[in-house]
């Protein structure tokens, strides 16, 4: 680390101020400045363009002054890092952590001289910053009723957005100007179980949007930890964004004690869509790795007794009621349905067919007595975790699956009672340690239990973490549904390997599903949080394969389906139909037997938010390489070029595409397979249909 000379720059006034530092490569600059009222006010901007005109900072607090003006500056500190880091999994072996950082300390000398840091971060892809509250005599405890951070991009951009929520953030995208975003489109989305829509210029973060002259710009948050999620209102006249953060029950955002700070905001911009998906910056943003010991946490493939369910064939409930009292009931004496998905038969049978195919791990939904009883009734005590219904054996199971040599996941669905799954944790995690459960997928389909608070406020991020902290105690994986966005909290707490927090494939099973831009939108929003359990690999396309009465369908390819294992990145990812369809097709199974989930290099080749993304993975310890490259509705060619690859080496390339006649929605399981010989001077160009999609494996001779 290296101390920067400072340039303050005094006008007339005594709050004026002003000071600019430069991204290291300088290509981004940030002025920060105190006006005439002593209002923070910061500016980004690039060689090109001015990225964020004047955007005032500040916080308002309950019962005493807020951090809003009558700053003075007391000091500045300016450093450049530059290090570099190993992820326990990821897109890449190493990461570069390199900015230039602006810690100003601003003191309201007209409330006790009380004062706060903002400090700023400068990296080559934009910029990261955050309000921090050390310890002072004048302030301790605080109550947050706003923040008012502020965005101003002071132009009409076309933005990718969804809704702005507080409970959900299963809605697909949609992509328009500023001006003409109406949230309220998400009333009518009704297959979402709860929401809790905020207005019609609301919208959440990550929101990504391109400038009319071609600028790529998402703002975003790290490091979500003891704060609600991050929202935002949009002025559709001047195009000033505006935070907005979740209320809990009484309408307050957020309790605060000092020492302490927000989570930080973000903005990352660029005039290449690919550096979106490059950026490490909300990682590198958040605190290294809590856990000393990360050796039992294993990325891993894993199938379900799950997509049965959406598609009708089975049941997460044993019995057919709808009044259950989960302690009072005999369940030995309940009536089974015959539908029930969770038996231990079936179990056995998706064990035999993982352990022949070399998928690492299975996942059990609905083993667990309550599922009766768990639907939409804001009941605190539905499930405790422990109880298996009668016919699923769980201690023959988990004998059959490590004789087999399978990992099976745990699943706790909590029903938004968040209440009744702390008191039962620890008995729950001693369960899963007992019959050798090394992860766990938990849920949270529900309206939340506190009664008044929100997927997304305070109370609930915290939640969140103290699960994840938990689990890491007792060396067992996570798998979030239903929880607040990742903001990279994946780098603090790698047992956190995955999280829904979006619209994923089982949308597609049981309503109008996700359009087939979607999957091209996700990677340059949600995912730039951290890994998303997609659920991808869904061979029967139309659902009324199960049910001649059914209309719903996968809204891809079968070839895009294969292709989504490399370009929606998870260390967690799921083999997610039926074993009976990859029996049918298992040349096209082979892909997914084949790629990884762990990466030592990641190349994004070409990519256009809401248009197409190709991508290119390198396994973790050999030469093997994987491409996905996927579209929207319309087709187009894929141009690979491969100039990625180990020069004066020879490779064998089997590419999984969509057939001539291929269409996402009317011949959409037609694909073809063939291999080539390739190196590092070929250019391979792949015909994608329409949603279509291609896979490409690469190993060397």
């Amino acid at each position: 680390m290296k101390k920067l000379l400072l340039s303050i720059l005094l006008a007339a006034g005594i709050n004026c101020f002003a000071q600019t530092i430069k991204s290291p490569d300088g290509k981004l600059t940030l002025t920060f400045s105190i006006n005439p009222e002593g209002v923070p006010i910061y500016t980004l901007y690039s060689r090109e363009k001015t990225i964020i005109k004047n955007s005032e900072l500040g916080i308002q607090l309950a019962d005493q002054p807020s951090f809003v003006k009558n700053f003075s500056v007391v000091k500045t500190d300016s450093s450049l890092v530059d290090e570099s880091w190993n992820p326990v999994w990821g897109e890449v072996k190493t990461i570069r952590n390199h900015y230039r950082e602006l810690a100003v300390t601003l003191q309201q000398s007209d409330v006790k001289n009380r004062f706060i840091i903002l400090r700023f971060r400068i990296f080559n892809e934009g910029l990261g910053f955050r309000y921090e509250f050390p310890m002072q005599n004048n302030l301790n405890y605080f109550t947050i009723t706003d923040e008012l951070t502020q965005f101003n991009v002071a132009e009409d951009n076309t933005a990718f957005w969804i809704p702005g929520d507080y409970d959900s953030n299963e809605y697909f995208y949609t992509k328009t100007r500023l001006s003409g975003i109406d949230a309220t489109i998400g009333k009518t989305i009704t297959e979402i179980s709860v929401r809790s829509i905020i207005g019609k210029n609301y919208v959440q973060t990550p929101l990504t949007m391109k400038s009319d002259d071609g600028y790529y710009i998402n703002i975003f948050e790290a490091a979500l930890n003891n704060y609600p999620a991050m929202q935002i209102r949009v002025d559709q006249t001047n195009f000033v964004l505006k935070s907005h953060l979740v209320p809990d029950a009484v309408g307050n955002k957020a309790y605060m004690q000092t020492p302490c700070s927000t989570p930080w905001r973000t903005v990352l911009a660029s005039k290449n869509a690919v550096d979106l998906l490059d950026s490490k910056m909300i990682l590198n943003l958040n605190e290294p790795s809590k856990i000393k010991d990360v050796s039992w946490i294993k990325p891993m493939k894993f199938m379900g007794i799950w997509w049965e369910m959406h598609v009708g064939k089975s049941s997460w409930n044993y019995a057919d009621l709808n009044n259950v009292n989960l302690s009072l009931t005999d369940w030995n004496s309940l009536k089974p349905n015959g539908k029930h998905g969770a038996t231990t038969e079936k179990a056995k049978r998706y064990i035999d067919f993982a352990a022949k195919n070399g998928i690492e791990g299975l996942l059990i939904e609905g083993w667990d007595v309550g599922w009766e009883d768990w639907f939409g009734k804001w009941k605190e005590d539905v499930f405790d975790f422990v109880t298996p219904y009668p016919d699923f054996n769980l201690a023959e199971v988990s004998k059959y699956a490590s004789e087999k040599n399978v990992k099976l996941i745990m699943h706790h669905e909590t029903s938004g009672s968040a209440t009744n799954y702390e008191r039962r944790m620890d008995e729950a995690y001693a369960l899963m340690k007992k019959f050798g459960y090394p992860a766990v997928k938990t849920g949270y389909v529900g309206k939340i239990i506190p009664r008044g608070e929100y997927h997304d406020g305070q109370w609930m991020v915290n939640h969140y973490i103290r699960v994840a902290q938990k689990l890491a105690e007792n060396k067992l994986m996570l798998d979030a549904h239903e929880p607040a966005r990742p903001t990279g909290m994946s780098r603090t707490y790698p047992n956190w390997l995955a999280s829904e927090a979006a619209r994923g494939n089982e949308f597609n099973a049981w309503s109008r599903g996700n359009p087939p831009e979607h999957e091209t939108i996700l990677p340059f929003t949600r995912l730039l949080g951290g890994p998303m359990d997609y659920t991808p690999g869904i061979f029967q396309i139309k659902m009324n394969y199960y049910d001649p009465q059914k209309k719903e369908q996968v809204h891809t390819t079968l070839a895009k389906q294969l292709a989504l294992y490399v370009t929606m990145y998870s260390p967690l990812q799921m083999a997610a139909d039926l074993p009976e369809n990859y029996e049918r097709f298992p040349d096209a199974f082979q892909f997914i037997k084949d790629v990884a989930v762990d990466w030592d290099d990641t190349k994004y080749l070409e990519a256009e938010p809401g248009d197409y993304i190709t991508a290119a993975r390198k396994a973790k310890g050999t030469n093997d390489w994987f491409i996905g490259a996927i579209t929207d509705e319309n087709s187009r060619t894929a141009k690979i070029n491969l100039s990625f690859l180990d020069k004066n080496k020879k490779y064998t390339a089997t590419i999984y595409a969509d057939a001539d006649n291929a269409h996402w929605e009317k011949n959409p399981m037609a694909y073809k397979i063939y291999t080539k010989p390739v190196t590092s001077e070929d250019i391979l160009k792949i015909k994608l249909a329409e949603g279509g999609g291609c896979a490409v494996s690469i190993k060397p001779l």
